[in-house]
């Protein structure tokens, strides 16, 4: 994989969902989420199914199952199956020409940085609320939320606003860093407590 900023923001987007997720208590997968209505669980699959669409829409392809109503595949080890999602992401994007002007997502093409911190702003925001869900103390970091906000500013009141796949921004709680910005503005409660 190429290194610049791009793919760094993707890779550490992995390694905190990566973290988050081998840090679940075995009794915490059925806790409730910033995601009204899904629990740990839910989320868990949905990630790793979104996460499986970002690889297969560049190598050809479509994911095992529907992101917003994911079979559950991780009744074996979940750290397992969502690293297989994981590496075959980072291997597609791996091939790919630096520089690509029009690499294939599953929200239609996009430039290789803002299709990378898509992928990117999908596995952080749902590490984050499985962080949370399950009473981690593993906060999106200032450097990642920096690194995804080009894609969020670019693409989410679109998708809010003709999928609803966002709830509404939130305001800014007083004195936010850009962590807290990018989740408030994600439609999540940055102080979120189950």
């Amino acid at each position: 994989m190429a290194n610049t900023r791009d793919f760094e923001v993707l890779t550490g987007a992995h390694d905190y969902l990566r973290e988050v997720v081998a840090a679940v208590p075995a009794g915490a997968w059925g806790a409730a989420t910033p995601c009204s209505a899904w629990t740990a669980r839910q989320v868990l699959n949905h990630a790793r199914i979104d996460q499986q669409g970002y690889g297969l829409a560049i190598t050809g392809g479509r994911p095992d199952s529907d992101p917003f109503h994911p079979e559950d595949a991780l009744a074996g080890d979940p750290s397992a199956e969502l690293d297989e999602a994981l590496r075959a992401v980072a291997q597609a994007y791996a091939g790919l020409p630096a520089g690509a002007e029009a690499v294939p997502t599953p929200l239609g093409p996009l430039p290789l940085p803002l299709a990378a911190a898509a992928a990117a702003m999908d596995a952080a925001v749902h590490a984050w609320d499985i962080a949370v869900a399950t009473g981690q103390d593993l906060p999106l970091t200032e450097e990642l939320a920096e690194g995804i906000w080009p894609v969020a500013e670019h693409l989410v009141d679109h998708l809010r606003d003709a999928y609803q796949v966002f709830a509404p921004a939130r305001p800014l709680p007083e004195g936010a860093g850009r962590a807290e910005a990018l989740l408030a503005f994600l439609g999540r409660d940055p102080h979120w407590k189950p």
